[in-house]
């Protein structure tokens, strides 16, 4: 099955920061590859901005590392880096000054859409939005981008959002969650809005509860002073893991457009409860005692050996809608986990009567939806064992692996970052963050942090390549159920 390939319009971006590790790994390949797919025309210009002085080719080299290093089946194709390089310019600028800022008006093209992506942190977003408007770079048709962290807690993202609301309208500004790009985050309203299968069975009559997991085998790296400042529940939870529950949880909107779409998610985080200590895990990873040399555990990776931030958080959460009045949502995330699996489980009650005698066993329905890395949706139905000697039961999957059942370009043509910085130059926000929704988001994720902060509550440890802390078990077993395994 052939995915089909629109061409966007002429435009030109100005990635701010486009020097740094979130430019070279994923904004800039993102781009190279819509332009070898022919969904970037050549007419467009890619401007990157930051404070390093240096030529145009001098970026172009930059440029062209990055994509060998990042994209190197495309960057070694004949022509097509020198294509793409063709596009690229760069302006050395002031984020809080003034110098640059004309010239970089200079370079931008009339009558096209322009977008601005903020690839910096949030402490300049205000300033950057400042000097666009000040220097006169706003047209009809100007965007901005702004990536995560926006806040550090319900008052920071207050301040962002007025201090962007101040420069431009929410129409004009992205806020950017690269989990809402997943292609098969997207399948998640597919498979519940077009299928009448399974939307009947979509509430609390019939689906005992839903697990969401997101594991991660790599610690916090490079990122060891900023994680250690945010912790799982702020880097993970209150944005990632809560806008995969949104999808799942959401009533059907009116139309499949930005803001029918994203008022249905604010409804379902508007009626989340306040989490209950006892329905919280906070785990940090140490080193395994088998193998020390292996890896280090949470505090030696981030330099603080009285750490009490967490690298792993598992809750239980209910939302109080008609639609799921008394089914839990079991969300956990965490790092340097046995693999790497990004995975919503939808667990469907039991039969109301079984009438196979005890030796059947017990089995239950299960919607397996695989985010990363196996990409694919997986129902679980119970069936016969083949084979005489009575009514055995077994369950068995009925499974679509994405590249499997579309055939070659069944496997996602376009990453994350492809996809949403398409979506930006078309105008259209159905996969961005709206400023109420962030700001309610972290209105219920404030509390839970301030409540453990009170408390003095220490994570529990767990080693490097297990499942997470003990008590997470726990937790489930508490409510006579069980977390599904980590996969890969």
């Amino acid at each position: 099955m052939a995915s089909r390939v629109i061409p966007v319009e002429p435009f030109d971006l100005i990635v701010v920061g486009a020097t740094g590790d979130l430019g070279r790994r994923k904004i800039l390949p993102a781009l190279f590859r819509r332009f070898c797919a022919g969904q970037m025309p050549p007419q467009a210009r890619v401007i990157g901005a930051a404070r390093s002085k240096m030529s145009r080719d001098e970026f172009r080299d930059v440029v062209a590392g990055a994509l060998r290093e990042f994209s190197p089946a495309q960057a070694s194709e004949a022509g097509a880096l020198a294509g793409f390089l063709d596009c690229v310019d760069y302006q050395a600028i002031d984020a809080r000054g003034s110098s640059g800022w004309p010239e970089l008006g200079e370079k931008l093209s009339p009558g096209r859409v322009r977008a601005f992506y903020f690839s910096v942190g949030p402490d300049l977003f205000g300033d950057l939005a400042r000097r666009i408007r000040e220097f006169g770079l706003v047209s009809d048709d100007t965007r901005i981008v702004v990536e995560k962290p926006f806040g550090h807690d319900l008052a920071s993202a207050r301040a962002l959002n007025v201090a962007l609301a101040e420069q431009f309208e929410e129409r004009e500004i992205y806020r950017i969650d690269h989990y809402l790009g997943k292609e098969t985050v997207q399948n998640l309203m597919a498979v519940r809005f077009g299928n009448m299968l399974f939307e009947p069975l979509w509430n609390s009559q019939y689906v005992d509860h839903i697990q969401i997991t997101v594991a991660e085998t790599v610690g916090v790296g490079g990122r060891g002073e900023y994680y250690d400042g945010a912790g799982a529940m702020r880097d993970m939870i209150q944005n990632h893991l809560m806008q995969l529950l949104c999808l799942i949880a959401m009533e059907p909107p009116a139309k499949f457009e930005p803001d029918s779409v994203r008022d249905e998610k604010l409804k379902v985080i508007r009626a989340l409860d306040a989490v209950p200590p006892h329905h919280i895990v906070r785990g940090q990873y140490t080193a395994d005692p088998a193998h020390p040399e292996a890896a280090a555990g949470y505090r030696d990776e981030v330099g603080h050996p009285r750490s009490t931030t967490e690298s792993y958080v598992a809750l239980k959460a209910h939302i109080s809608n008609w639609r799921w009045a008394g089914t839990p949502f079991y969300l956990r995330t965490g790092k340097r986990l046995v693999a790497r699996s990004s995975v919503i489980n939808v667990m469907f009650k039991d039969a109301p009567h079984s009438i196979f005698d005890a030796d059947a066993g017990r089995h239950a329905n299960i919607l397996t939806i695989r985010l990363q890395p196996n990409e694919g949706i997986t129902l679980h139905v119970t069936i016969k064992e083949p084979g005489p000697g009575g009514m055995r039961l077994v369950d068995v999957p009925l499974d679509m692996s994405f590249a499997e059942a579309l055939g070659p370009d069944g496997r996602d043509p376009a990453d994350a970052y492809e996809r949403l910085i398409m979506d930006v130059i078309r105008g259209n926000q159905t996969l961005f963050m709206r400023g109420d929704e962030v700001e309610e988001a972290w209105a219920w994720t404030d509390p839970v942090i301030a409540g453990w902060q009170s408390r003095g509550d220490v994570p529990k440890p767990y080693v490097i390549g297990s499942t997470g802390p003990t008590d997470a078990d726990l937790l489930m077993k508490r409510d006579e159920r069980r977390w599904r395994g980590i996969n890969p």
